[in-house]
């Protein structure tokens, strides 16, 4: 079983837990930096491989200029996201914009950007060209349908609402030639947080065959090949991260033998992962504030489901470490608690942990994608301030806590 450890000491955090009001979140720069180079890593040997960050896992500036600084690009899938990779200095092809049911205003702010547009439905085809224009290079997102299972976080491709059929993709590609489009993309995203290695490698068998169908059958030579995301990351102590280094060597072998053995070859292979970048690298930082025991133990703490709401959700596990007392026994059970008026508002259930006291700082492991950025106001709940942990050991802010006058801001009261 893996420790699940800490980028700082329970010295650091108790002064930083002095200074700063909880609850909050920490993002550890050194650990972020070092899973993007794992994986280019990994996939060294495939021609102008890069990594589109997925900016929904967590889209503060403040972290996506550490990935920015490591070569990322962005995975965008709204305005708001796109405005995002603009303001941190992306350009161009640097950006990827896939989304679905998809308003004219953020396919016109993709094109004005040069993004590469990631087609979700084919009727788009038409819809962009008529109203916008297509731009010369266009990607098609696949859905293979019942031939795939997906899993429990996306869903059933048949039943998906994202990508195209297998025919939708051949007659895709040939209206594009009509249209005058000139360069095209190819992408999948079937799986979310996966740790099964197989499953990427048939995702990838999968790919390589469909680029040569496509090829044979439109004509179209696919320039770019993005294997999507959804490389899931270890949340309980005893699963184990996916083997990216095997990874990328069985994807290669697979490479040669499925498309450069018959003289084709990708010019641009990408992913985009974010689970898999910052997801072990963020921290929500809380504190126990009250100890309730009916028919339960309970320890309410100061963050709630608005700040991380994967456990409410999806009854997603997310480590605990009672700071301080690392090393006491695991003698107790609790549900850890916050204060919202709905029963599932739990980041634990029956889980050991040692005696927990009012005051005591908590840590939730593993909150560094999908945690922050899916938070919401109900209650009147406020968002969080967050926090990037330097390479000097130090905080800084990288967004600021909610105030009232956030909240009330678009309230219009008469």
């Amino acid at each position: 079983m893996a420790e699940k450890k800490l980028p700082f000491s329970a010295e650091q955090l108790t002064s930083f837990v002095e200074e700063f009001p909880t609850p909050f979140y920490i993002y550890d720069e050194k650990g972020m930096r070092e899973s993007v180079r794992q994986l280019v890593g990994a996939f060294a040997w495939a021609p102008n491989f890069k990594e589109y960050y997925a900016v929904k896992a967590c889209p503060t500036p403040g972290v996506l200029k550490v990935l920015k600084e490591e070569g990322c690009g962005m995975d965008c899938a709204s305005l708001a996201e796109l405005v995002i990779a603009e303001q941190v200095g992306l350009v161009g092809e640097e950006i990827m914009f896939t989304s679905n049911n998809t308003p004219l205003e953020e396919y016109q702010k993709a094109v004005e950007l040069g993004a590469v547009l990631n087609l979700d439905d084919i009727s788009h085809i038409d819809y962009i060209e008529e109203h916008i224009g297509l731009p010369e290079f266009v990607s098609f997102r696949y859905n293979p349908g019942a031939t795939r299972s997906g899993n429990d976080l996306i869903g059933v491709p048949a039943e998906a609402k994202y990508g195209m059929t297998r025919e939708q993709i051949f007659e895709g590609y040939e209206k594009l030639k009509k249209y005058g489009v000139k360069r095209f993309g190819l992408h999948t995203m079937v799986a979310s947080n996966e740790l099964q290695l197989e499953y990427f490698l048939e995702t990838a068998e999968m790919l390589f065959d469909l680029v040569r169908e496509i090829k044979e059958k439109t004509g179209c030579e696919i320039e770019m090949l993005n294997f999507g995301g959804g490389i899931g990351i270890p949340y309980l102590p005893e699963e184990k991260p996916v083997d990216l280094s095997e990874l990328g060597r069985q994807i290669e072998k697979l490479y040669q033998e499925k498309l450069v053995s018959r003289g084709i070859a990708i010019e641009r292979f990408a992913l985009e992962c974010g689970r898999l970048i910052t997801g072990p690298h963020g921290y929500l930082v809380t504190q126990a504030t009250h100890y309730k025991n009916t028919y339960k133990n309970y320890i309410g703490v100061d963050a709630c489901m608005a700040n991380l709401m994967r456990p409410g959700l999806y009854g997603a596990y997310h480590h605990i470490t009672v700071v301080g007392k690392e090393n006491e026994p695991l003698d107790q059970i609790y549900d850890v608690v916050g204060s919202l008026c709905e029963n599932n508002d739990k980041f634990a259930i029956n889980r050991p942990l040692p005696k927990i006291e009012t005051g005591d700082t908590l840590v939730l492991h593993d909150a560094g994608a999908h945690s922050y950025s899916m938070g919401f106001q109900y209650n009147g709940k406020l968002r969080c301030a967050e926090y990037l942990l330097g390479e000097n050991g130090k905080l800084r802010k990288i967004r600021r806590a909610e105030e009232l006058e956030d909240y009330f801001a678009t309230f219009i009261w008469e």
